[in-house]
């Protein structure tokens, strides 16, 4: 997640992901369709998602929570992606995989290896488990896998960057010419080419995999058929951060920019129209309609994806190229409020378990709590040289 060369936009951008992660995990306690707390060991490890499920819903949460779940790691691997090529072409291959494991790789093994299972104790005691830390790591080693919790994102991450790495060292030139490919097109034909790509690497997916199906071994987790997605929105990353950012479609006066109220009002009507599907597949019978109606829900995924990628792509190259110390503060500390946050939820979502308050402000708490103590953490933590070299 390397931030070099700066550009205000995309740091802010950056950010604005990592708060969406952050309120994505907040909502998922109080979601109206949240599963009963599952035993620590059941098979299906469903408690990984939801660790803390309050008895307060939020109805507004499956709204929020499903319209990210569309788009906001897929727009995580695209702005990932913007930084690679420029950071190749200044570092060199071998220096530029001694960085990316040294700040994705090492991170990585300290997320699974001590922020999961903090993160994951609440969901050991209200599964029934006793207090005390011999007794739950006694339950945690018993488990089959290791959950890593959102740290899933960094090895996958890391896989890409070794892969472009590869073909950096192969075709020093691919990536430039990529991004000099998708800088002349008009914002329509980088939609379709964005949307085109995803639909056809996920209905292949799809195809033979369950949209919902995780595959893990040790704490390596990931969503089966979405890997290929995320592997197309890298590579569109890394083609559109190849050449200088002022010049291009991530141009503050680029098409995409000045079109960006277009985009913004037609991501919640993708949306839209992805859950009419949604509820259509839903109700329709077992027949070879069922089929027919599978595709069209695929497709209105990879279509609602695209679109809400790019409008805030477009919204943030426009009105976000600069900002103050707060924004300045909070984009230097993303990285890092991203590896810590996920302790903060769960302990505050599982502190406010007893407490008689309506969702939205156990919600609101948990947020504004888990934002704060992740960032203080974090600024805190990069004033130790080691940990700013990673964080």
């Amino acid at each position: 997640m390397t931030a070099t060369p700066r550009n205000a936009a995309l740091d802010r951008l950056r950010f604005f992901v990592i708060f969406l992660v952050l309120l994505h995990h907040t909502l998922l306690a109080y979601h109206p369709y949240a599963p009963p707390p599952a035993p620590f060991s059941a098979p299906a490890l469903l408690w990984t998602a939801f660790p803390v499920v309050d008895s307060a819903r939020l109805p507004a949460a499956a709204w929020i929570v499903g319209f990210n779940d569309v788009f906001f790691m897929a727009l995580m691997f695209l702005v990932s992606g913007f930084f690679v090529w420029p950071a190749l072409s200044r570092r060199g291959v071998a220096d530029f995989v001694g960085e990316r494991l040294l700040r994705l790789g090492l991170p990585f093994m300290l997320a699974a290896g001590v922020l999961a299972p903090l993160a994951y104790y609440p969901a050991w005691r209200t599964s029934g488990g006793g207090p005390g830390l011999p007794a739950f790591m006694n339950g945690w080693m018993r488990l089959t896998v290791w959950p890593a919790g959102p740290a899933w994102f960094l090895w996958v991450l890391l896989a890409f960057g070794m892969l472009a790495a590869g073909l950096y060292a192969i075709a020093p030139k691919a990536g430039t010419a990529f991004g000099r490919f998708l800088a002349c097109q008009r914002p329509s034909v980088l939609f379709g080419l964005l949307a085109g790509m995803s639909a056809l690497v996920y209905l292949l997916a799809t195809h033979f995999v369950d949209p919902m199906a995780w595959l893990s071994f040790g704490p390596f987790f990931v969503q089966i058929a979405r890997v290929p997605l995320y592997a197309v929105y890298f590579a569109f990353g890394v083609g559109l951060g190849a050449i200088a950012f002022e010049r291009g479609a991530l141009a503050a006066d680029s098409t995409l920019a000045r079109s960006w109220w277009v985009w913004m009002i037609a991501a919640p009507l993708a949306y839209g129209t992805l859950v009419a599907i949604q509820l259509q597949l839903a109700t329709v019978q077992q027949d070879a309609s069922t089929v027919a109606w599978r595709i069209a829900a695929d497709l209105a995924f990879v279509v609602s994806c695209a679109v809400s990628c790019l409008a805030l792509l477009a919204l943030f190259l426009r009105l976000f190229r600069r900002g103050g110390w707060l924004g300045a503060s909070l984009s230097r500390n993303a990285y890092g409020i991203y590896l810590l946050h996920y302790v903060f939820v769960t302990w505050l979502q599982w502190k406010l378990l007893d407490q008689p308050l309506p969702a939205l402000e156990k919600a609101a708490l948990v947020f504004a709590g888990t934002l704060l103590l992740s960032w203080l953490t974090t600024a805190l933590l990069r004033l130790i040289p080691a940990c700013a070299r990673v964080l």
